[in-house]
């Protein structure tokens, strides 16, 4: 938990299968708080020998988060890093969610290449999300149903309610295998990879980074279950087993009503 001089915890939502809601006086102790508890997670996994399959998000707040990440004291070794979207552009492109983690995290930190899975946004689109949903599966932990099990996502929110690259109306185009799939920008027509639902909410931990007063709106309408909630694909990341959370900061927060 963070410490009180830093930060603030509160749980909005306690009921089993609601999330935990976690507010901090800003973005800077949100970031902080979320790189302390990976590095807590590194290590509980390295000291039983096993590896942390952990999926990340583009976007600035997650970009924070990386920053203080490699500042942590991490042993990298058994850490697996993985994509929950990628925009079908080339790793170098300065909207690659790739390239942007690369910067912010990836070349200041010792982890091998060989535990980097990037998404090819520069590949022919379905056939890269068939084959990354193949390099998935060959890595990470499948659960019942055989669906791949995450230690752990990282998801942010747009303010029209989409994560990952699932939008509210949008047609998804799935691999064979139904893990990935290929998602059009409803707005700029772009294509996208994206993880699809079932193996989010497979994922043994899930957690939404979400900052700033334009993310208010959306948050207060996915978490006090009103508005259009119904219609946004955030709303629809509820994990079968795994744990839920929602990292905020008081902004973000502004139209939820706090319980003490």
């Amino acid at each position: 938990e963070p410490d009180p001089g830093r930060g603030f915890l509160r749980t909005v939502m306690k009921a089993d299968g609601e999330p935990e809601i976690r507010i901090f006086a800003d973005q800077h102790q949100l970031a902080e708080t979320a790189a302390h508890e990976f590095e807590a997670a590194a290590a509980r996994y390295a000291s039983a020998g096993r590896r942390l399959h952990a999926a990340l998000s583009g976007g600035s707040t997650p970009a924070l988060f990386f920053r203080n990440l490699a500042r942590k004291d991490i042993g990298w070794d058994l850490v697996h890093f993985y994509w929950g979207d990628e925009r079908c552009v080339p790793p170098d492109h300065p909207e690659s969610n790739y390239l942007m983690t690369r910067r912010e995290l990836l070349d200041l930190v010792g982890i091998p290449e060989s535990n980097i899975h990037r998404i090819r946004g520069e590949d022919d689109p379905a056939g890269e999300a068939g084959r990354y949903a193949g390099e998935i599966s060959g890595a990470v932990p499948a659960g019942s149903g055989g669906i791949p099990v995450f230690d752990w996502i990282f998801l942010g929110l747009g303010t029209d309610g989409h994560t990952a690259s699932i939008f509210p109306g949008s047609v998804l185009q799935p691999d064979p295998s139904g893990l990935c799939a290929v998602g059009r920008h409803p707005v700029t027509g772009q294509l996208r990879i994206t993880l699809t639902l079932p193996v989010i909410n497979n994922a043994a931990r899930v957690s939404f980074l979400a900052a700033g007063g334009g993310k208010a709106g959306v948050v207060g309408e996915i978490l006090g279950r009103r508005g259009a909630f119904r219609e946004y694909p955030a709303s629809r990341v509820r994990p079968l087993e795994g744990t839920l959370e929602w990292f905020l900061d008081r902004e973000a927060a502004g139209e939820l009503t706090i319980s003490d």
